[in-house]
């Protein structure tokens, strides 16, 4: 059994004079720790997706390099669910950092020794790592998230948080560009963001704080006088059994979108992962092109996901399956865009891109938050990692393994059969999600 990082125990209670600016100080000092160690979590994540190309100049397939890369699909599902659990239960400080500074130490290996990328066999065993590794950041900072901002402020507040990982993912274009001007060696793709990971493992560490009552603070209900429908003033720590079992398997809303999830990924991953090649490939892009339009991709999702968070509690009042729909509705128009276009028009395939990536995020953001606010918050890790776990093992793993067998086969045809056909699902998945959550029905819960 999995050991947690025991959670710093409460402290006595400030004076009443201090809890109001100690609580605004260490609440933005809080966001900036999980907002800049996110972002960090991500310089390390798809480094290898970018080295395809690479690779296959190696004579690694397509189909191979899926397998080795969808190591880090299967072991960061599993690992954001089980790993998750252990977070409900740990110091969430300590747990974040230690998970990016093992990630960053594994990039680190995968670009210094040969060896590291000698067979898909080493490959995917160091994804593997990785991967377990990146599932050590999301949980904890759903914990932080929960612990320390109310329920009515939350979907702005991770709307803002989201964005972490369209900062750090769309960084690793332009670092992987640096990276290889600075050594000329395309291995500068995995060791110079995982040098810098490492660095910012150490700002995780001096910035977050695991919970208010920790530091001698009110619980943040009784902050802001803001108890959601689902508080239980809870005395003692949740059991894994408790978690599981009274909070997440019995959660038939949970359910639903998770599996919903997983299409959602499946579109996410299986264009975001294969640009590079696609582009090198298709559109003949080189590797200052395909770094920007990677750049571009994920850096789009900042202000869409701000949208998106908008928009679900001013126009939709805290319904999250209604803009995910649009969002979705509109990722399938500018994925056959993106298909249908010739080579030799980049800037279709680069507006193609930005669109996706602006509109995709917000539904991985919204069903984020709804995991969240579906259960006690001391089981919020375990719920976003619940959802993770089929996004992931679902979604991520079949943009690796199943859509680079797809295109070996049919070519890059057959793959974009296979992202509409999840576009189309989705859609549907989540209009279920919508006719279920009601009123009635969370009151029940």
């Amino acid at each position: 059994m999995i050991k947690p990082f025991k959670p710093v125990l409460d402290k006595n209670p400030l004076p009443e004079s201090e809890i109001e600016p100690t609580y605004k100080k260490l609440r933005l000092q809080v966001f900036l720790g999980i907002f800049i160690g996110y972002a960090g979590y991500y310089l390390v994540r798809k480094n290898f997706s970018l080295a395809m190309p690479d690779l296959i100049a190696e004579g690694f397939s397509k189909t191979q390099l899926g397998f080795a890369l969808s190591g880090v699909s299967i072991a960061y599902g599993l690992s954001k669910f089980i790993m998750g659990n252990v977070s409900d239960r740990s110091d969430a400080r300590k747990f974040m950092s230690i998970g990016l500074l093992l990630s960053g130490i594994t990039m680190i290996v995968m670009g210094v020794f040969p060896l590291a990328t000698s067979s898909i066999s080493i490959m995917f065993i160091l994804m593997l790592l990785n991967g377990w590794f990146q599932g050590m950041g999301w949980p904890p900072s759903g914990r932080v998230m929960v612990h320390w901002f109310s329920i009515k402020e939350r979907g702005t507040k991770m709307s803002i948080w989201n964005v972490a990982h369209n900062i750090g993912g769309g960084l690793i274009g332009p670092l992987a560009i640096l990276g290889v001007a600075l050594f000329n060696d395309w291995h500068a793709k995995f060791y110079l963001p995982g040098m810098i990971a490492v660095f910012i493992a150490f700002i995780i560490y001096l910035t977050l704080r695991d919970r208010p009552e920790a530091c001698g603070l009110p619980s943040i209900e009784k902050y802001k006088n803001d108890y959601p429908d689902t508080y239980i003033e809870e005395t003692k720590p949740l059991t894994a059994k408790e978690i599981f079992f009274k909070h997440i398997f019995n959660n038939k809303l949970l359910w639903f979108i998770a599996i919903a999830n997983a299409f959602v990924y499946l579109v996410r991953y299986g264009v975001l992962d294969w640009a590079p090649t696609y582009l090198s490939e298709v559109k003949q892009f080189s590797l200052n092109e395909t770094g920007w339009a990677y750049f571009l991709y994920e850096w789009a999702g900042i202000p869409g996901t701000l949208l998106a968070g908008y928009l679900s509690d001013k126009w939709f009042r805290g319904k999250r399956a209604p803009v995910s729909i649009i969002y979705m509705v509109l990722v399938l128009v500018f994925v056959l865009v993106y298909w249908k276009n010739p080579a030799g028009n980049p800037m279709i395939d680069n507006i193609s891109l930005i669109a996706i990536g602006f509109l995709i995020y917000g539904p991985v953001m919204l069903i984020g938050v709804q995991a969240l606010d579906l259960v006690q918050k001391k089981a919020a890790g375990t719920a976003a990692g619940f959802t993770g776990l089929f996004g992931y093992l679902g979604g991520a793993v079949a943009a690796n393994i199943v859509m680079g067998y797809i295109v070996d086969i049919y070519d890059w045809d057959g793959g974009f059969y296979l992202l509409i056909f999840a576009c189309i699902m989705s859609i549907i998945l989540i209009g279920f999600t919508w006719i279920l959550e009601n009123k009635e029905y969370k009151n029940a819960y």
